[in-house]
């Protein structure tokens, strides 16, 4: 018996946490990564350990010039506007809940979610488009565009919204349009081939893409097709979806090949398209993969499997190519590019000339800050915000950071956290891990 007593002591005592002060360690190596790769039974996968991986310390006569923290009141893009940039914004920083919501779905909700005139826009896996108003404290409205055919299929949905008008596509390969004001389904089309891209909306045109690399230029009005352009087609699909940024004159898309077109938003034609996949051979091995793309002083980010890119949005060229893999989107503020790595670094780079301004291991960051053992945090998305750097860890703890890399504090969410955060009227948004809409000032 006493044997059977030391090993229980053996087995579990590496995995206890030593960290009383915060917390932040807690259930760490117990969140789940859901992990839907299609090809995740075949052994042939390998993971390139060709990353960037240096730690390069700050100059100390080197300063950010950053703009002014931008007050913020709608979210009506999933990526915030046309350029897929967040920015840098306004927030009262007091971390008290000033509103919480009831139950908003029994169902699975997208962790995407739209902010219009003081109403949420959520949608949920049985295909619920819910409008939830902070001010009533309850859902105006619900609608469902499916008929019972559908009833057990797990819908993917795309949001966008413009003018009250809620723009819609899906995994089912239908497009469709509704006055959430109004409670009127305006228009729906079934182009027969399933949608796997976020939706733009740039003058009478709604853009998207479908899961042959099709790019499709609707009429907003009524969902008739303008034009489609075919891009290159893979055999194989991963958890890559394509990806659409723009600005007025153009509109940028990387397709699941690793190919990214400008189109002339005036003609619809093609200016220029480069391919960032390394390799010609597309196989369950070397799939493109990466983050959304964003747009910032003429200027294209994109943070593939491989590498990092700033393109020249006129024509294409490379300017900067770094083996930097980031875990989320990246941030471009003023002449800064910050982002967080796969392998949990926090680097700051010059957008002008590629320079890296620092390169900080965050895991060891915390563990100084908190006095413990290093160990290996779990990171879920992170915002630039008055000023400073705050990264969102999957179990609801958040760290602040100067714009410098040195953490300031480390707190936590008064509930964990679901969605990606947005921000407005200096406050933060998010939807719990129970389907509850939080609001802390």
């Amino acid at each position: 018996m006493k044997l059977f007593y030391v090993l229980i002591i053996f087995v579990f005592l590496p995995n206890c946490s030593f960290d009383n002060k915060s917390g932040i360690w807690k259930d760490i190596n117990s969140i789940s990564e859901k992990n839907n790769d299609e090809f995740k039974d075949f052994k042939t996968i390998t993971v390139d350990d060709n990353f960037f991986k240096k730690i390069i310390s700050k100059n100390n006569d080197f300063t950010f010039k950053l703009e002014r923290p931008r007050d913020n009141y709608n979210w009506r893009d999933i990526f915030y506007n046309k350029q897929n940039n967040s920015a840098n914004f306004a927030y009262n920083d007091t971390n008290k809940v000033i509103y919480k919501s009831k139950k908003i779905s029994r169902y699975n909700i997208n962790n995407q979610f739209l902010l219009d005139d003081g109403n949420f826009i959520f949608a949920d896996a049985k295909g619920n488009i819910l409008i939830f108003s902070r001010e009533k404290n309850k859902i105006i409205n619900k609608f469902n565009f499916y008929k019972k055919r559908y009833k057990k299929i797990k819908k993917k949905i795309n949001l966008i919204i413009e003018n009250n008008i809620i723009y819609v596509s899906d995994n089912l390969s239908f497009l469709y349009a509704y006055d959430y004001k109004n409670k009127n389904l305006i228009w729906a089309k079934n182009y027969k081939i399933p949608f796997r891209s976020n939706l733009k909306i740039f003058d009478n045109k709604l853009i998207a893409a479908n899961q042959n690399n099709i790019l499709y230029f609707f009429n907003k009005f009524n969902g008739e097709l303008l034009k489609k352009i075919p891009t290159e087609e893979t055999s194989f699909k991963n958890e890559f979806i394509n990806n659409l940024a723009s600005t007025e004159r153009s509109l940028f898309y990387l397709n699941t090949y690793g190919s990214l077109y400008s189109i002339n938003q005036k003609n619809l034609s093609i200016d220029w398209f480069i391919n960032l996949n390394q390799s010609k051979d597309i196989n369950p091995n070397n799939l493109f993969n990466g983050n959304e793309i964003i747009v910032h002083s003429e200027k294209i980010i994109i943070t593939s499997n491989k590498n990092l890119y700033i393109i020249n949005a006129f024509n294409g060229s490379t300017l900067f190519k770094s083996n930097i893999i980031a875990a989320f989107r990246p941030i471009a503020v003023s002449e800064n590019l910050f982002t967080v790595t796969k392998n949990n670094l926090l680097i700051a780079l010059n957008l002008k000339n590629g320079n890296i301004i620092y390169s900080i291991d965050l895991n060891k960051k915390i563990s100084a800050y908190l006095n413990t053992k290093k160990k290996i945090a779990k990171f879920k998305s992170f915002m630039i915000i008055n000023n400073k750097i705050f990264i969102f860890l999957k179990n609801s703890y958040y760290i602040k950071l100067d714009i410098y890399g040195e953490i300031e504090e480390i707190n936590k969410l008064p509930s964990k956290i679901h969605s990606n955060p947005i921000i407005s009227e200096k406050s933060l948004l998010y939807l719990s891990n129970k389907n509850k809409i939080f609001i802390v000032n």
